[in-house]
């Protein structure tokens, strides 16, 4: 079974793309990312190990968001240099499942082979009823959270 797992707003950084910063973004020399206003954009902490971890364990991720700030989005998982983990980026307005929709579609990878995680309860749920295993996240994505969904995974696939 190949799991894919998916990603948004809030769990990978802890603000709205298109409400909390202002693009477009930059990568100053020494690595710090700014807004348009110089404001420094920083990720959770443990997220950059926890995809470098996922990745090398086999897993293939996707970033599920549903902002109106495509371009930010996108150029913001670039500067974070998360290209190289995110084979499915599903970046537009409207509704979660129609992003899952797209990723299966492309990936051929069943719903029930599927993890989500986000911020916010309604995605969940209907990203559930999709038969994806939903994690609702409270304070961005860390090994714990990974490691808690994973487990919730093993449990309702066994």
């Amino acid at each position: 079974m190949e799991l894919k797992c998916s990603f948004s707003d809030y769990t990978l950084w802890p603000f709205w793309v298109d409400t909390h910063v202002y693009p477009p973004f930059k990568k100053k020399s020494g690595g710090t990312i700014t807004d348009s206003y110089g404001i420094d954009v920083t990720c959770y902490p443990e997220v950059p190990e926890v995809l470098k971890t996922l990745h090398d364990e086999g897993y293939t991720l996707a970033v599920a968001s549903r902002t109106w700030e495509i371009k930010g989005a996108k150029q913001l998982v670039e500067l974070f240099s998360w290209n190289k983990y995110f084979t499915y980026k599903e970046i537009f307005p409207g509704s979660k499942t129609t992003h899952f929709n797209n990723i299966k579609k492309q990936s051929g990878v069943d719903f029930k082979e599927m993890m989500f995680f986000d911020d916010e309860q309604r995605n969940v749920h209907d990203i559930s009823r999709m038969g994806v295993v939903s994690v609702f996240v409270t304070d961005g994505v860390s090994r714990k959270v990974v490691e808690d969904g994973l487990n919730i995974f093993s449990k309702e696939r066994r």
